[in-house]
């Protein structure tokens, strides 16, 4: 299968080609609910992961919620 070069959270990774932000998040085992997800600087809905396929080069950042007070 081919690979593609994306950058998540700034660090090159190479992933599968025909693969979703879905898949994305689950191999890097982060609970989706905490956190939030931007592709190429635009912030995504969390119900559309399944339905976004990563393309070369793109720009992925995830942000975890950390509680405090």
């Amino acid at each position: 299968m081919k690979k593609i070069k994306i950058k998540v959270n700034g660090k090159i990774k190479f992933v599968n080609d025909n693969n979703n932000l879905f898949n994305l998040i689950n191999s890097l085992k982060i609970p989706i609910k905490k956190v939030a997800i931007e592709l190429n600087e635009e912030i995504v809905d969390k119900k559309k992961l399944k339905k976004i396929m990563l393309k070369k080069n793109d720009k992925v950042e995830i942000v975890h919620f950390i509680g405090g007070g």
